[in-house]
């Protein structure tokens, strides 16, 4: 006679032998665990945020928006720029700052952040300290623009006038201790006469109120003021930087119109807060210096009159502790304050 095979059941196993089946069950599911969290957190998992901190229209708006587009399609998540501006650019890096250190949440700094750091003296962040340098994107020289309605037609006939009636003329900055401010207080210095300064959030709005006749006069960067100089609306009296601008070839430098120790262009670069994974900082930084030494981009830069940079991290640190050091030499050489 055949039997049967009796159908084994774990109330059958002694002991010893379940323990034994229930070990080898959890290995074989701990060995399939490192897989799942390391699929769950890839980066980027979803949209980063790129902070602007100012308000939209102005140039690091512009940088952040052209550099955004091209990162999404290199990421394969969107790039969301955020404006926050106020405060001199301080509000949108103290957000920064506070974020997440995980990579979803930037900041597209720029030199300003160097020279708030003297003229601020209760910020919650130490712009070193606080944040992860990933690349500088681009430096774009500043220039001296007034309207086209001021008589002037160049620097010397403006400080004439100035001197003149010093009551009637102001300049815009993107806040107080901005390249701006900076530039105008050293400006002023040097003509002799006293100049109102009007800070904005930003400049788009600084740019309408010099085309309205609101402020006398800016030292913003190239880029917003082109199209208006270009279009006879605005005139460029000098560029505060070293050297020309390939943008503006024909306008004099300060240092040629006759005002010494000017060089001071902006350049604007992408952080990340402190502690932000070093794989993270380093695939950033990778994407975004493709994307700003590709022919399209260059020639995008070209069209507004930045230079594309995308340097190493390393060298960006480099860059912000040489500022930090020599801008706080001027802004203590030049009183300036945030009143």
């Amino acid at each position: 006679m055949t039997r049967l095979a009796t159908p084994h059941h774990p109330s059958s196993t002694p002991p010893a032998r379940r323990r034994l089946l229930a070990l080898a069950t959890l290995a074989v599911a701990a060995c399939a665990l490192p897989s799942a969290p390391a699929h769950a957190q890839a980066w980027p998992a979803k949209p980063v945020t790129l902070v602007v901190p100012f308000a939209a229209g102005g140039t690091t708006d512009v940088l952040a928006r052209a550099l955004g587009e091209k990162l999404s399609t290199a990421l394969g998540q969107p790039v969301i720029v955020e404006n926050r501006g106020g405060a001199g650019a301080t509000i949108g890096a103290d957000y920064v700052a506070k974020a997440p250190a995980d990579g979803y949440t930037l900041l597209m700094g720029a030199v300003h952040h160097t020279i708030a750091t003297s003229v601020y003296k209760k910020l919650s962040y130490d712009f070193q300290k606080s944040f992860a340098p990933i690349t500088t994107v681009a430096l774009v020289p500043n220039v001296l623009a007034i309207s086209a309605s001021t008589p002037a037609k160049d620097v010397k006939e403006l400080a004439a006038l100035i001197k003149a009636a010093p009551d009637k003329f102001s300049y815009g900055s993107n806040g107080a201790g901005t390249a701006q401010h900076l530039i105008g207080t050293q400006f002023s210095s040097q003509v002799g006469a006293p100049l109102l300064h009007v800070p904005y959030k930003g400049s788009g709005p600084l740019t309408t109120d010099l085309l309205g006749g609101q402020v006398s006069m800016s030292f913003d960067t190239v880029t917003p003021v082109l199209p208006h100089i270009k279009a006879g609306k605005l005139r460029a009296l000098a560029v505060t930087t070293a050297k020309r601008s390939s943008a503006l070839p024909d306008v004099p430098t300060l240092q040629e119109s006759g005002f010494a120790g000017f060089d001071i262009g902006t350049w604007f670069g992408v952080l990340a807060p402190a502690r932000t994974p070093a794989d993270v900082v380093a695939k950033l930084n990778a994407e975004m210096v493709k994307v700003i030494q590709s022919p399209d981009f260059k020639k995008r830069m070209q069209d507004i009159g930045a230079e594309p940079i995308g340097n190493t991290p390393a060298q960006m640190a480099e860059q912000i502790a040489a500022d930090t050091a020599r801008f706080s030499r001027l802004v203590a050489d030049n009183k300036i304050t945030t009143d």
